[in-house]
């Protein structure tokens, strides 16, 4: 992942909301953790947008009035990355399974 930093400026809004710029990131990342943190009962927004198709950076906005946007930063990713380890161990189990069957019935 590249490096991640905060918008200057954001902090008047308070710490529920701020707008956090990762770079060399793009839709990938910021779909995906958009779709987990947006679904905290806690958000009361959630969003990202690429600036300019020739930089590769992601601002993310959470707001939220109950939590640190930091703190639900940290959880959405700590999320995806479970949900990324869990995918991979799936796919590698059913490889391992097809591959099996496959040795079977030759």
């Amino acid at each position: 992942m590249g490096a991640l930093a905060e918008l200057a400026g954001d902090e008047k809004n308070g710490d529920g909301s701020r707008t956090f710029v990762f770079m060399n990131e793009s839709h990938t990342l910021g779909n995906a953790l958009k779709t987990i943190i947006a679904r905290y009962p806690e958000v009361d927004f959630c969003g990202y947008t690429i600036p300019h198709p020739t930089e590769q950076k992601l601002h993310f906005r959470i707001q939220s009035h109950r939590e640190r946007a930091i703190d639900l930063l940290k959880r959405g990713l700590e999320d995806l990355e479970a949900l990324c380890d869990h995918t991979i161990e799936t796919f590698e189990k059913e490889i391992n399974s097809f591959n099996a069957k496959d040795v079977e019935i030759n």
